[in-house]
């Protein structure tokens, strides 16, 4: 099952991305082909990266689908057996395709391969439950799961869509690997692999409050949403609802201490909380037009 530049495509979702995609792509191989999914209709941000970058194709998704939906596209539109999946905060080493490779080539089998986060402070990967880590120096690993901005899909092994595109935002990997688990997958994290994540950086800066307000939000929706679908509604509750009254009196608290920022991040928990309660999709978006 070894990975090679012949058979290898990377996508790369984007949305707002202008102050941070020209700084991933440039640490990528060039001979690699690549596809930019755009979660709006800019036209002159597809203009302007086809114009730069020969081996590039940028979609148009034309509105704002969310990781998994808008990540989705770009997979199908992949034509080779494996595809990297990587956010536009994120940049490669020289060598972090190479050992990639060289991992593959010793796995007999495989759903996901990672490369390792280069800060130890913030691991990309961990376990279900108790369970621990059986790990030899500078070998593959196998894992339950790996966060989903750095991280090569084997196609084959996923039959259908292979984010679930009813989450929007966050969970949506943790999902893909929990199903990967119950269907008798392997995660594997390569240590001598690493990826370089500038975290929360995707969408410009001066977007900050309305990217936080919608990650609030969606926040909340998808913890509920993850753990009614796997675990069922009394599980969803148990870990939800204190964050619901929590959110509660801290948007009273700022309400009274007039801090509106604040007021409106748990205004928008509390909305996310009840949105998942009572079934409704994750319909929020944020308030960003140029």
């Amino acid at each position: 099952m070894s990975i090679s530049r012949q058979n290898l495509s990377i996508v790369i979702l984007t949305f707002k991305s202008e102050q941070v995609i020209d700084k991933c792509l440039k640490s990528l191989d060039q001979n690699i082909p690549i596809i930019v999914v755009e979660n709006s209709d800019n036209q002159a941000f597809k203009d302007s990266l086809e114009s730069k970058y020969k081996n590039l194709k940028c979609i148009l998704s034309n509105s704002n689908l969310g990781f998994g939906a808008g990540n989705n596209i770009g997979i199908k539109a992949s034509k080779t057996e494996y595809v990297l999946i990587l956010n536009p905060d994120s940049t490669l080493e020289p060598d972090t395709l190479d050992e990639l490779f060289l991992a593959s080539e010793k796995l007999k089998d495989f759903s996901i391969l990672s490369p390792i986060c280069s800060d130890v402070n913030f691991p990309n990967y961990g376990m279900f439950g108790k369970k621990v880590y059986v790990r030899e120096k500078n070998s593959p690993f196998k894992v339950d799961y790996v966060d989903g901005y750095a991280v090569i899909l084997n196609k084959k092994k996923f039959k259908d869509k292979v984010y679930d595109e009813k989450m929007f935002l966050h969970l949506d990997s943790l999902d893909l690997c929990l199903r990967i688990n119950r269907s008798g997958g392997s995660i594997f994290v390569v240590p001598s692999s690493k990826i370089n994540h500038e975290g929360g950086k995707s969408v410009n800066r001066k977007y900050f409050e309305e990217v936080e307000l919608s990650r609030n939000w969606h926040w909340i929706w998808s913890k509920f949403y993850y753990n009614k679908k796997n675990f069922g509604f009394l599980k969803a509750m148990t870990e939800c609802f204190p964050s619901f009254i929590s959110s509660i009196f801290k948007f009273l608290f700022y309400t009274i201490t007039n801090n509106t920022f604040k007021k409106k991040i748990y205004f928008n928990r509390s909305s996310g909380f009840y949105n998942a309660f009572i079934g409704k999709p994750s319909w929020y978006r944020p308030r960003i037009d140029n």
